[in-house]
């Protein structure tokens, strides 16, 4: 068996975890590769534990071929990871070092129980939609995927855009707003959700569009299925707005097309048995439980 790890910083908290997933994965003699950023954070005493040869890129996972990628950090180093997993088929497992980890669901504490799980087959793994961005300029180079969400936003001023939306062609409304979220069933937990906007189970087949701040308050989010296309025009006092694919930006101007449309492929996150989407949400947004008392 071989995986990757991929995290984006080597916070010493997190350390004494890291040294046992190492330590973990030498005693089931699991091949291992640290992603080459995380790799130039360790300290000497793991750095002595394990290989120099490193990985970066998506071209490294293509010709390696590991069997998962083991993904140490919070959500927003999951959907790192998918900008380098792409279409490769290669499945993510989430170790949450981070703070409220909806996507990455393995406890620190529970590393070892994650590589026995991980060695014996014990996990499912559910396919999560992705959102593709068409333009008439190159945005986003060769990933214009998002795992959580497309936004379109006013950029340095203080005055609402408006946004003019159209489904497989056809007008839907003009949002006068700060800005806009399309999002998929995996981001309906975030940005979305701040926003008023509709919590989707994983698998449902569905985008959800929501305002952000809108001027007209009888406008509301919006479920819409996931085989529709959408498309924009973009009008401000400026001209030029912020578009966003997950964590990653790009500055586009009035005269820009954009369209959003689910990506041909899907990404693979690992879950161990016990989790289910339902326990997720009773942990992190406390349903079902009474704090009254």
């Amino acid at each position: 068996m071989k995986v990757f790890l991929f995290g984006q910083n080597a916070k010493e908290e997190n350390l004494p975890h890291l040294s046992g997933l190492v330590n973990q994965l030498r005693e089931n003699k699991i091949e291992f590769l640290f992603f080459k950023n995380l790799y130039q954070q360790l300290p000497q005493d793991i750095l002595s534990r394990v290989s120099s040869q490193t990985w970066e890129s998506h071209q490294d996972i293509l010709e390696h071929k590991p069997n998962s990628i083991l993904s140490l950090g919070g959500d927003g180093t999951i959907l790192q990871a998918v900008t380098y997993v792409r279409d490769s088929r290669v499945p993510i497992l989430g170790i949450n070092t981070g703070r409220l980890g909806f996507l990455a669901s393995i406890e620190k504490k529970l590393i070892p129980d994650a590589v026995y799980h991980l060695i014996h087959g014990n996990y499912y793994t559910e396919e999560r939609t992705l959102l593709q961005l068409e333009s008439d300029s190159d945005l986003f180079g060769e990933i214009p995927i998002a795992l959580n969400d497309f936004t379109i936003s006013k950029r340095d001023n203080s005055s609402m855009i408006t946004i003019h939306t159209y489904i497989n062609g056809d007008f839907m409304n003009s949002y006068w707003a700060d800005g806009l979220i399309v999002s998929s069933p995996t981001g309906s937990t975030g940005y979305s959700l701040s926003c008023g906007g509709p919590i989707l189970f994983p698998d449902t087949a569905s985008f959800v569009i929501t305002p952000v701040a809108p001027h007209n308050l009888n406008v509301r989010p919006v479920v819409i299925p996931d085989h529709s296309i959408l498309s924009f025009e973009v009008e401000g006092r400026e001209d030029s707005f912020l578009c966003t694919l997950d964590s990653r930006k790009a500055v586009i101007h009035q005269n820009n097309q954009l369209a959003i449309r689910k990506c041909d492929y899907t990404i693979q996150l690992i879950q161990l048995q016990p989790v289910s989407f339902l326990k997720t949400i009773h942990s992190k947004l406390n349903w079902g439980l009474d704090q009254r008392n």
